[in-house]
């Protein structure tokens, strides 16, 4: 599993037009889901995900996480986050998991992080998305099973 995280003042998501998902202050995440990767793993790696000291305290630290009572989290699905960019000049997407199980897990993520009591909004699994955010800093961070060194993926080895 793979997040890009980015801690934005205000985002949102519309397809066709329509928006599906629109948050202030909080996360923009987008999600993507490898071979390899199984349902087990998607709490731990939300878990940490939420945990993550990624907004400012007072004097101006990264030393707060996001608070349930005033962020939200805008969790898009993004497969392209699993390409293989290695050889030649477009993206391999062998390791993407497939649509089924991969949209399985993202449902399941959504569940989870609205079950921690977090707002959730999301995008549309396999749709064509207009995502636009401000992010603040910019701060973006790449979260990676890999990693967490509690997971140990199928297919996938350790450098």
């Amino acid at each position: 599993m793979r997040a890009v995280i980015q801690r934005v003042r205000d985002a949102s998501v519309s397809v066709e037009g329509t928006v599906t998902g629109s948050i202030d202050q909080g996360m923009l995440v987008y999600f993507g889901v490898e071979e390899g990767d199984d349902e087990s793993m998607t709490s731990p790696f939300l878990e940490k995900l939420v945990r993550l000291r990624i907004f400012e305290d007072d004097a101006g630290k990264m030393n707060l996480s996001l608070d349930k009572e005033r962020m939200g989290i805008l969790f898009i699905s993004q497969f392209t986050l699993a390409a293989d960019l290695s050889r030649g000049n477009r993206p391999d997407f062998a390791h993407a998991m497939e649509p089924g199980t991969a949209k399985r897990i993202y449902e399941k993520g959504i569940s989870i992080l609205s079950g921690m009591g977090y707002n959730v909004q999301c995008g549309v699994f396999g749709a064509h998305m207009e995502v636009g955010y401000r992010n603040m800093g910019p701060v973006t961070f790449i979260l990676d099973s890999r990693d967490l060194g509690c997971f140990r993926k199928v297919g996938h080895t350790d450098t």
